[in-house]
């Protein structure tokens, strides 16, 4: 029988046909959707300020996202101002200050410190009266010019606004029953009520207090001038209120004297609230 023979097939190299570029709008979908996913589940591990300001910003890009960091028209919630940011308030109000001839030179009458509740500001009262008539309520220029100044700036920001009136130990010297109480709390609500006129928002406010002179700034001379003062605290915000409230009942600042009574503040706050009507 004669050997079959051997057939070779030899088939030349080369690339196949082309396959077009669909595998690339594929990859790209899945990368996208990859991409989606994590930025869900990043905002579902975010905070409610972070959710309600990108929430904001989709509702309305040209509007509401540039107000990220001071108010969100429409949600309710507001972007917390951190701790850090607090030194850089303080900087642009001093600077705002600085920009104002006849408040610059009050400067040493102005104090602004950064405390555990918040970015305290005191206006220090001298012996003849700088921010308020003496022995009045009545706001005299200089005290309506820094007031309406601190809050065009205090209101751009989220944080509530805290105001307290104190007075020195010396006792009012005006007829009838009206004492340093009602004196320290009028100055507070006179602040309060020029502030909410030039800037600050009508629900800013969380707290206006009468001290009296239960609260010495200089405890060593109870008569010095500084006792008498407004402080105006910007408070930080807490997702906590009662947090925030009992941070603020307990911070004493480095200089006053504690309260001789445990009831002064309940009283001051009556006091103030009754003035207010």
């Amino acid at each position: 029988m004669p050997t079959p023979p051997i057939i070779i097939i030899r088939k030349k190299g080369g690339h196949g046909g082309h396959h077009g570029g669909a595998w690339k709008v594929a990859y790209a979908d899945f990368v996208t959707a990859m991409m989606a996913l994590f930025i869900v589940l990043w905002l579902m591990n975010s905070s409610k300020q972070i959710q309600a300001a990108i929430s904001g910003y989709f509702k309305d890009p040209s509007g509401t996202g540039k107000e990220v960091g001071s108010s969100l028209a429409g949600s309710g919630e507001k972007v917390q101002l951190p701790k850090q940011n607090m030194a850089k308030l303080k900087e642009q109000l001093q600077e705002s200050i600085r920009s104002i001839t006849d408040l610059d030179k009050l400067k040493n009458n102005i104090e602004m410190t950064v405390t555990a509740e918040g970015l305290r500001i005191e206006l220090l009262e001298s012996e003849g009266g700088t921010f308020f008539d003496l022995g009045s309520a009545a706001l005299n220029n200089s005290g309506q010019k820094l007031l309406t100044l601190l809050a065009a700036e205090l209101g751009k920001v989220p944080n509530h606004i805290s105001v307290e009136g104190h007075t020195d130990a010396k006792p009012y010297a005006g007829k009838g029953s009206y004492s340093n109480w009602e004196l320290s709390a009028d100055r507070a609500n006179a602040a309060r009520r020029l502030m909410q006129q030039s800037g600050l928002r009508g629900d800013q406010v969380s707290q206006v207090r009468g001290f009296a002179d239960q609260r010495l700034r200089n405890g060593k001379d109870p008569l010095d001038p500084s006792n008498r003062r407004i402080s105006i605290i910007v408070q930080y915000i807490s997702n906590n209120p009662d947090e925030a409230e009992s941070r603020g009942d307990d911070t004493k600042e480095s200089g006053e004297g504690k309260p001789s009574a445990a009831g002064a503040k309940a009283e001051s706050e009556t006091t103030g609230k009754k003035d207010e009507k």
